[in-house]
């Protein structure tokens, strides 16, 4: 199965959206998109995310629209009915791995243990959502499982800025990291979507090169 960091490998931050109002969800779609940021997760934490997440897979093409906030088997088959092309969760369990697996669609597992990582890799799943990032070790954390598990790679999120994600993202085990800074509340209450674009960029911008790893 196609890995979640394949889908758009050249963006290296995922925006984690809350969307209040489906209304919205096009116009920052577009904007995101527009800044460099084509991956996006819209987490099913309101009761619009569904339908923001139709809306984005019908009308922004370019979008690479996931949920997250994944936490049972129907909240899988809700997603993807929806139109998601990937699936985050915090964490899971077996039922819940299942069902990701079942989904037909690429999916990033939480973990922030060891063992959890471990468990994941015994069930040859190598793809992961390391979170919450900053208060489960952050970058020393991540940095000291690439030696013993470097078939492991992570998207690090929560509590991920503008000024850590260059240390995620220069881990050789970090495929991209989540983040809601280029969301600012203000913006999205008055729809300032080319504020939405330009900090985007300034995302997109923080790639470091293969080279550079």
């Amino acid at each position: 199965m196609t890995s979640v960091f394949d889908l758009a490998p050249e963006a290296p931050v995922v925006p984690v959206v809350v969307i209040e109002d489906a209304a919205d969800a096009v116009p920052l779609a577009r904007a995101l998109v527009a800044g460099g940021l084509p991956l996006i997760e819209v987490t099913l934490r309101t009761p619009a995310a569904l339908d923001a997440v139709r809306a984005i897979a019908d009308e922004v093409p370019e979008a690479v629209v996931g949920v997250g906030t994944v936490v049972s088997a129907a909240g899988v088959a809700d997603a993807v009915g929806a139109g998601a092309r990937f699936l985050v969760s915090p964490g899971w369990t077996e039922r819940l791995l299942g069902a990701m697996r079942d989904s037909g669609v690429p999916f990033l597992p939480g973990v922030s243990t060891v063992s959890e990582v471990v468990a994941l890799l015994e069930r040859g799943v190598d793809a992961m959502k390391f979170f919450p990032a900053e208060a489960a070790g952050g970058v020393p954390y991540l940095k000291s499982l690439a030696g013993p598990l470097p078939q492991a790679r992570f998207c690090p999120t929560g509590g991920v800025s503008p000024a850590s994600a260059p240390a995620y993202l220069a881990l050789p085990n970090v495929g991209c990291v989540g983040g809601t800074w280029m969301l600012p509340p203000d913006a999205l209450a008055s729809r300032d979507w080319s504020r939405v674009e330009s900090l985007a960029r300034e995302a997109s911008a923080l790639r470091v090169p293969v080279s550079g790893r």
